[in-house]
């Protein structure tokens, strides 16, 4: 007979075996200190790699109580790896174990926006030139109204890209930890 333990992570609650538990929280521990971002953002990026292993165990377990396995614990640390591209000891991160390329969601692209964001987030989502979306953006507002209230529409109803992990969905790459590291220091690079 096992223990178990109820967790909360990223804003759900799971129930995983002791062994599982003591494993994720040395791979926390091992990621948060291998982290290199300032300290401020360390939370943060703590926050979406919760938040984000919460989504991968729910994958995982679905809607029903099963419990979360030290087997469980290990593919998903696999998949997101560590902060610096390295493997943790006992697992071995690789970032195409996540997936490889994954659908792109529409997010405004606040890093690159002129006005709100929304021409460099379509840019961003149909993989066109954000000059292009510019000119076409004005051309529409120019020659009429409709081009303010489409820009105006998008610009409510479209969310930032305000943590790393809607950056890596905006791109169409893997939520890892190497890559949400890497848009939490401003070093990612296309």
């Amino acid at each position: 007979m096992k223990k178990v333990v109820n967790v909360s992570l990223g804003g759900r609650s799971f129930i995983l075996n002791e062994d599982a538990y003591t494993r994720l929280q040395d791979y926390l521990a091992h990621f948060k200190a291998k982290l290199t971002v300032p300290e401020h953002q360390k939370a943060e990026v703590m926050e979406e790699i919760e938040c984000r292993i919460a989504e991968l165990f729910f994958q995982e377990v679905g809607e029903g109580s099963r419990v979360v396995t030290l087997e469980m614990v290990q593919k998903v640390a696999s998949a997101l790896g560590m902060p610096d591209g390295s493997a943790e000891a006992g697992f071995s991160a690789s970032s195409s174990a996540a997936g490889g390329e994954i659908p792109r969601r529409l997010y405004r692209d606040v890093d690159n926006k002129s006005v709100a964001g929304v021409c460099s987030g379509l840019a961003m989502y149909f993989d066109i030139d954000l000059t292009l979306v510019r000119i076409v953006m004005l051309a529409a507002l120019i020659f009429g109204s409709v081009g303010f209230w489409i820009y105006l529409i998008l610009w409510i109803a479209v969310p930032k890209a305000d943590t790393p992990a809607k950056k890596c969905e905006m791109r169409g790459i893997p939520p890892t930890a190497e890559n949400m590291s890497a848009f939490a220091r401003g070093t990612y690079k296309q």
